[in-house]
């Protein structure tokens, strides 16, 4: 992945998976992906759906994702065409689904005081930084097999250019 130029959500401390998709739309969307990204943090940030730009970039406090294990709350950013969450810390689950799913996930605790929605990013995975205004954000790498993981598109999509 080369550095690339992204603009910012920015949302708080734990933002749950209910809020990022309305569990009342679990059994009635069938993961059609103009239905996910259509709800996608609609009761957090209404105007998100329709404003959310492929390459946009999701900024979070700490423990994002946390609540069930609903993919759906994964699979609605990226149906939005949410290029990555870079949060303080993750719930675990999400972590996990948005890896399995191809969401790039980063924790990065130091930039998230540092940001505002509206503002552009560079990210840049081979040197493991953010870049705001001048100011450079280092993360931990992702493990190389992550990283293929995601950027193939997930761990099916993965798993079968692999076998």
């Amino acid at each position: 992945m080369a550095r690339t130029r992204h603009r910012v959500w920015k949302y708080g401390d734990s933002v749950n998976t209910d809020v990022i998709f309305p569990g009342k739309y679990t059994y009635s969307i069938d993961n059609d992906p103009a239905g996910l990204a259509r709800h996608a943090l609609e009761d957090l940030d209404p105007g998100f759906a329709n404003s959310v730009e492929s390459g946009d970039v999701i900024v979070a406090g700490r423990n994002w994702g946390n609540g069930s294990s609903r993919e759906q709350a994964v699979t609605c950013l990226l149906a939005a065409g949410v290029h990555a969450v870079v949060a303080k810390s993750f719930a675990r689950i999400y972590y996990r689904n948005a890896i399995n799913s191809g969401l790039l996930v980063i924790e990065c605790p130091e930039i998230v005081d540092q940001v505002e929605s509206g503002v552009m990013i560079e990210l840049d995975m081979e040197a493991a930084e953010i870049t705001c205004d001048g100011r450079r954000y280092a993360f931990a790498q992702l493990p190389a097999q992550v990283r293929e993981v995601v950027e193939a598109g997930g761990i099916i999509a993965y798993l079968q250019r692999n076998s």
